[in-house]
C-alpha cells in the first residue's frame, strides 16, 4: 500500500491597488487562514516596487510561519494575464499592464506563480470554500466600483485563450452608451457599478449621495433613489439573463458593494431576469457571499491548491 499524501499547505497572494495581502491555508480546514498578513502595494512607487512587496509579503509569511516557501503560489491581480503572451491587460492599477508580471514574480521568488484575476479568484473561494460550495457550475460577480466576474465549473476557474472568461462587466447594454474607460460605449459597468448608480441618481435629483443613502432613501420614499435601484434591477436582470442564457449556472454568487442591495435577491428581481431567458422558469440560485473580504485572497491560495504539479 503506498503512503498517504501529504497535503501541504496553501500560500496565496491578494495583489490590490491599494494593499497587498498574503494568506496560508491548510488544505484540510480552508476556509480558516492559519497566516494572514496585509501591506500597503504603494503603486505610485512603479512596478519594480510591487514587486519588492510581493516578496516582502512572502517573507514575512515565512518569518510568521516558520514553513519553508512552497513550490507554487497563487496570485489574485486586478486585470487579467493574456494566455500567449503572459502579459497583463486591463489593471486599473497601470504600471502593471504590459509586464509579464507572473514571470517576474516568479523569477523573484524563485518558486511558480500561478497568476488569475481577482474576480476569478473570488468566484473560486465562493465555489469552494463558500456560498456556492456545493454547486457544479458557479458565476461569481463581482458588483461594486467596477463589475466583474468569473466562473468556476468543478472547482475549477475557467479563463480561456483571451483570459477574459466571466468578463461580463464590459458586454454592451442595449440603448445605453455611456463612454466606458475601456474604450467601447454602454458597458454593463457605465450602468451596475456602485459610481455608476450614483451619478445617475445625481443627474435625476440634484443631489450627490453615496450608494447606502440613496438605498436607505429608497425606502423612506426618495423618488430618486427608486428610480435609481428600479433602473439597477432592470438592467441588471437584462444583463444577467444574457450570461444565464449561455452558461446556465446552477448559482450566481453576487459579491461587491452593490450585491448588498435586498433587491437584487427578491423574487421580482428573478422575474425580471426570466424575461430575458430562453426558457420559461428559473432554477439558478442567487446567492449573498459568505467570505467576505476573504475571498480573494482565499481564492488565490486555492489556486495554488487546484494547480498541477
Amino acid at each position: 500500500m503506498s503512503p498517504a499524501k501529504t497535503m501541504l499547505p496553501c500560500w496565496g497572494i491578494d495583489l490590490g491597488g491599494t494593499k497587498i495581502e498574503g494568506a496560508i491555508l491548510d488544505p484540510s480546514e480552508p476556509n480558516k487562514a492559519l497566516y494572514r498578513l496585509r501591506l500597503p502595494t504603494e503603486a505610485t512607487e512603479g512596478y519594480d516596487h510591487i514587486l519588492r512587496q510581493i516578496e516582502r509579503m512572502i517573507e514575512q509569511l515565512e518569518q510568521i510561519s516558520g514553513l519553508p516557501r512552497p513550490a507554487r503560489i497563487g496570485i489574485g491581480t486586478p486585470g487579467v494575464t493574456v494566455p500567449r503572451t503572459g502579459l497583463l491587460k486591463n489593471s486599473n492599477t497601470l504600471c502593471l499592464n504590459g509586464k509579464a508580471v507572473g514571470r517576474d514574480v516568479s523569477a523573484r521568488l524563485g518558486c511558480e506563480a500561478i497568476l488569475a484575476n481577482d474576480a476569478n479568484c473570488c468566484a473560486l473561494a465562493e465555489a469552494t470554500l463558500g456560498a456556492g460550495r456545493g454547486y457544479p457550475t458557479i458565476f461569481g460577480i463581482i458588483l461594486g466600483t467596477g463589475v466583474g466576474g468569473g466562473i468556476v465549473v468543478h472547482g475549477q476557474v475557467l479563463s480561456g485563450p483571451h483570459g477574459i472568461a466571466g468578463e461580463w462587466g464590459h458586454n454592451p447594454l442595449p440603448g445605453e452608451n455611456t463612454p466606458c474607460y475601456c474604450g467601447h460605449y454602454g458597458c454593463i459597468e457605465t450602468v451596475c457599478s456602485g459610481p455608476s448608480l450614483e451619478k445617475f441618481y445625481a443627474a435625476h435629483s440634484g443631489i450627490a449621495r453615496s450608494l447606502p443613502e440613496i438605498v436607505s432613501r429608497a425606502s423612506e420614499g426618495d423618488a430618486s433613489a427608486i428610480i435609481t435601484l428600479e433602473r439597477l434591477r432592470s438592467k441588471f436582470s437584462e444583463a444577467l439573463g444574457a450570461v444565464i442564457n449561455i452558461l446556465d449556472p446552477d448559482a450566481v454568487v453576487i459579491g461587491g458593494g452593490v450585491g448588498n442591495i435586498d433587491l437584487l435577491y427578491e423574487e421580482s428581481t428573478r422575474t425580471a431576469v426570466l424575461r430575458h431567458l430562453f426558457n420559461p422558469y428559473l432554477r439558478t440560485e442567487f446567492l449573498r457571499p459568505t467570505l467576505g473580504d476573504s475571498a480573494g485572497v482565499f481564492g488565490a491560495a486555492m489556486l495554488s491548491a487546484s494547480s498541477k504539479p
